[in-house]
């Protein structure tokens, strides 16, 4: 199939936001199982910006992106849960382009309460914190969550979600904006700036620290994480905003108090389509009922991702970000 306006993203190398490059990528025909789209809009996500610098290393060239939402233009043999002109959202790779060709297990169908920009802004990042509060570890009312990045992408989302299950939330945002964004979302404290982040914690809970600890942040954030809770309580670390943590040795963890620690990655909870299926309905009854919402940040031409990484790793987005074909 060749249109003249499709175009794809693509890297040759590893680098700074300059190494995206706009190229022609004509759409391919779906296979056996598979379902060809038209996208409407396209997702942005911290892990996008470490397949590009090589922190997580992947076969060259390489298309970033993991999800997005649009049209079903084609169906491959064997495709029985979608057909051609069905609004859907999918999580795959190499979402950085006009057109999508990819495993019809990564798509679920759009509920008409659900827009594509919603969808696309949502899909994986909301389903990352359906991961984080209610899969990993369920958290329970009447529990303090402490939450890094509540305003970003998917700390919008854990910061009303906590809450709606019962939580009460502090949050470590990096600045006074970002801190009434953050109450805004839902959060009943804010530490506002990276310094003696344990301290306020420990203040605010009365010495005895929280049960669960949500870090995206990484290198500049895991110790005050594991110096911010209770024994016994669980320290989930999901990004790596600053970079990778340093190592953590088994025995760090026992002298906190016997903590928890785990690295999910939410590939593994969705890794069928009941999975997938079940993350994404939870998800969107959600927005359905005004629990959460898709905050859109900021929005980009697909042609300038390079631009849209720039933003992201600034630090200066807030919500989600998408990049428009």
């Amino acid at each position: 199939m060749t249109l003249p306006n499709a175009y794809a993203i693509r890297m040759h190398q590893t680098g700074g936001p300059e190494v995206l490059q706009v190229e022609t990528a004509p759409p391919r025909a779906p296979g056996p199982g598979e379902v060809l789209v038209r996208q409407t809009a396209v997702g942005v996500n911290f892990i996008d910006t470490y397949h590009r610098t090589g922190l997580y290393r992947m076969p060259l060239p390489f298309v970033p992106g993991s999800e997005g939402a649009g049209v079903i233009e084609e169906v491959g043999e064997g495709v029985v849960h979608v057909e051609p002109g069905d609004r859907v959202a999918y999580t795959g790779r190499g979402t950085y382009t006009t057109h999508y060709t990819g495993p019809a297990a990564g798509v679920v169908p759009l509920p008409a309460g659900i827009s594509d920009e919603e969808a696309a802004a949502v899909l994986l990042k909301g389903m990352t914190a359906w991961m984080l509060l209610e899969e990993i570890r369920p958290l329970q009312k009447g529990e303090t969550a402490l939450i890094w990045a509540p305003v970003g992408g998917v700390g919008s989302l854990l910061t009303p979600w906590a809450k709606h299950l019962g939580a009460r939330v502090i949050a470590v945002t990096s600045s006074a904006a970002k801190a009434e964004r953050a109450k805004a979302l839902g959060a009943d404290e804010v530490v506002v700036g990276y310094d003696d982040v344990a301290k306020q914690v420990r203040a605010l809970t009365n010495g005895r620290g929280v049960d669960v600890v949500y870090d995206s942040v990484g290198k500049l954030s895991a110790e005050a994480s594991l110096s911010s809770l209770r024994p016994r309580g669980w320290f989930i670390t999901y990004g790596n905003a600053s970079g990778a943590a340093d190592p953590i040795p088994p025995g760090r963890l026992a002298a906190c108090g016997s903590l928890v620690m785990t690295r999910p990655t939410l590939f593994n909870f969705t890794d069928t389509p009941e999975s997938l299926a079940r993350a994404s309905r939870r998800l969107f009854s959600l927005i359905e009922k005004g629990v959460l919402s898709a905050d859109i940040g900021q929005r980009f031409a697909l042609k300038d991702a390079a631009g849209a990484h720039r933003a992201l790793e600034s630090g200066t987005t807030t919500g989600a970000t998408l990049l428009m074909p």
